[in-house]
């Protein structure tokens, strides 16, 4: 992290801007129709009759078109429709028991693009379920597909060429722990927009996933009481869970500041680490260092370091989860 950071602090005051005169990466995609269809056909794997399965998918479309996506409910989409596929699985035992649903995204080729998944919904609410809850359920979970479409459609655009046919890289968030007040959510929100604009789809399911993320940040006191240093480590994996490096992040803020919002902060320190992501994923030769807009540094980032060495003794090191 750079003084910038310290910068803005001394500019937001007490209330966080995060996007004042900064966009960020969606803002230019946005701007831009979106040159698919999505059809959502009724869910055959959802654990739902006939008459909920479509009530479920008018519900998503409607949903959708509330974010101004181009999609319609049909069970027979046309040949270069993009399809909404929506499943839905049990989890736990006794009163606990819950369905989670789930939604992938597949091109005109039915090839998965994204995936992301919903809150649990009690068993007998799923069983007995009606629009109300149809409509609840899409309204959580319309805008992250939305997001994850806007992703594909970026990545599509800058990925090179050859690449297409396997579709943008697929990066699964496990998500920020460690930070005060708001920013284990903050962190994890701007980090998925600035992937997103480096050609990544990054969802909240691991299904499909090529690589895991996930960031540990420490609130510790700094050289004097009036100021704190804040260290934030991202961290790669592969799929079989292989570390493949760190991003370091450390810099000092006033005492309590992070207490509350993080605002900027999150959108700088998110701003700064995307690009060491990158060059981490680069590196391990999974994904191509250059874009269309020309070369890009193939050295390590700045704040990017090398996975630990082994350490010396038998004790495999901790690793992500599995991604599934």
């Amino acid at each position: 992290m750079s003084l910038a950071l310290l910068a803005l602090l001394a500019a937001c005051g007490d209330l966080p801007q995060p996007y004042r005169g900064r966009p960020g990466g969606q803002a230019a995609v946005l701007a831009i129709p979106l040159a698919i269809r999505l059809a959502v056909p009724p869910p055959e794997q959802a654990l739902l009759g006939n008459a909920q399965a479509k009530e479920f998918a008018a519900a998503l479309v409607t949903a959708l078109q509330s974010e101004d996506v181009p999609v319609i409910a049909s069970a027979t989409p046309l040949p270069l429709d993009w399809l909404v596929e929506i499943t839905a699985e049990r989890q736990g035992q006794g009163r606990r028991e819950a369905v989670r649903p789930r939604f992938r995204l597949l091109d005109a080729d039915r090839k998965p693009q994204a995936t992301t998944e919903g809150k649990p919904v009690p068993l007998e609410d799923w069983a007995n379920a009606d629009r109300t809850l149809f409509d609840q359920v899409a309204r959580e979970n319309g805008p992250k597909l939305t997001q994850l479409l806007l992703q594909v459609e970026a990545a599509r655009k800058s990925t090179d060429p050859a690449s297409l046919t396997a579709g943008p890289p697929r990066m699964y968030m496990v998500g920020v722990q460690g930070a005060p007040g708001d920013g284990n959510t903050s962190l994890a929100a701007r980090m998925k927009e600035q992937l997103g604009g480096q050609g990544f789809v990054v969802q909240d399911s691991a299904e499909g996933a090529a690589y895991g993320l996930q960031a540990d940040v420490a609130v510790v006191p700094g050289a004097t009481g009036a100021v704190q240093r804040v260290e934030i480590i991202w961290i790669v994996s592969r799929r079989d869970g292989e570390e493949l490096g760190r991003v370091v992040q450390m810099n000092e803020v006033p005492t309590g500041r992070l207490n509350r919002l993080w605002g900027d902060i999150a959108y700088v320190a998110a701003n700064e680490a995307a690009d060491g992501v990158k060059t981490v994923v680069a590196n391990a030769l999974q994904v191509p260092a250059t874009t269309p807009d020309g070369p890009k540094p193939t050295g390590p980032a700045v704040g990017a370091v090398p996975p630990p060495p082994p350490a010396a003794t038998p004790t495999p090191p901790p690793v992500l989860p599995p991604l599934r």
